[in-house]
C-alpha cells in the first residue's frame, strides 16, 4: 500500500478468554499482508514463556503511569490490579508505513477506541457455547479452578457487549473461523477502497456479511442462553 496520506483501517478484535482469539489473530497475520499488530503494554508479570515485546510490553507501574501522563495511550485500563494499554505510536507507525492496524483488546478497551476512532471495524469472537468455553479453559491448564470460574463469570459479562461490534464470529471450527476472519478484513479493505469490487471481492464481502451483527442475531440466541449472563455492575475483563 502507498504510505502517502494513508489512513489505516483499525480492526478491533475482542473475545472472552479461551475463545481462541490468539490463534485466530496469529493465523490472520500470517495470511493477510499490510497488517500491523499492536502489542499491548502491561504492568503484570510475564507468564510462562511470555517474552517482552512479543505477547506484551512489560513495564513497571511508574513507567506505565508516566505514559498515561504523557498521553501515550489510545486506551488503557486497570484490571485486577494491573494496567493494560494500547500505545498511540502503533497507529502513527501504521500511517507512516501505509498499513492497517489490528488491535487485540477487551470490551473495555474497545469501547474507548470506538469513541476515539468511530470508523474502526470491530469484531467480537464468541465460543459456540459456555460448555465449550469451559472445556477450552481447562484444556489450556494455565489457570487454577478459582481463575477458571472467574473467567467464566467474566465471559458472561463480556458477551453482553456483543451488540457494540460490527461483526460477530462464532469460533466453532477453527479452520472455518480463520477463513471467515480473513474475509472480514479483506472485505472491509475492498469496500473502503471506493472502486468497483471484483468478482472475487464480491464473494469475499458475501462471506463477511454473514457475520454482520444484523445477520447473526438468531444464531446468537442459544449461545447467549447457554451463558445466561446476568448483569453485573462495574464489571471489567481480564486480558
Amino acid at each position: 500500500m502507498s504510505s502517502s496520506a494513508y489512513k489505516p483501517i483499525v480492526y478491533i478484535i475482542s473475545a472472552p478468554s479461551g475463545s481462541g482469539k490468539s490463534t485466530l489473530v496469529n493465523e490472520l497475520l500470517k495470511s493477510v499482508s499490510d497488517l500491523e499488530f499492536s502489542i499491548s503494554y502491561t504492568t503484570r508479570a510475564p507468564r510462562g514463556s511470555e517474552t517482552n515485546g512479543r505477547q506484551y510490553y512489560f513495564v513497571s507501574r511508574p513507567e506505565f503511569e508516566k505514559m498515561i501522563r504523557d498521553d501515550q495511550f489510545l486506551e488503557y485500563a486497570e484490571v485486577f490490579g494491573n494496567y493494560y494499554g494500547t500505545a498511540r505510536r502503533f497507529l502513527h507507525e501504521a500511517e507512516q508505513n501505509g498499513r492497517d492496524l489490528l488491535l487485540d483488546i477487551d470490551v473495555q478497551g474497545a469501547a474507548q477506541i470506538q469513541q476515539k476512532l468511530p470508523n474502526a471495524t470491530s469484531i467480537f469472537i464468541l465460543p459456540p457455547n459456555r460448555k465449550t468455553l469451559e472445556e477450552r479453559l481447562r484444556k489450556r491448564s494455565e489457570d487454577c479452578e478459582e481463575v477458571i470460574q472467574r473467567r467464566l463469570v467474566t465471559a458472561s459479562r463480556e458477551i453482553e457487549n456483543y451488540d457494540r461490534y460490527n461483526y460477530i464470529l462464532v469460533n466453532d471450527h477453527l479452520e472455518d473461523s480463520i477463513e471467515i476472519l480473513k474475509n472480514i478484513v479483506l472485505s472491509e479493505r475492498a469496500l473502503r477502497s471506493g472502486r468497483p469490487l471484483s468478482t472475487e471481492e464480491v464473494a469475499t464481502a458475501a462471506v463477511a456479511d454473514c457475520c454482520r451483527l444484523a445477520n447473526v442475531r438468531d444464531r446468537l440466541k442459544p449461545i447467549l442462553a447457554s451463558f445466561n449472563a446476568p448483569a453485573i455492575p462495574g464489571g471489567i475483563s481480564p486480558r
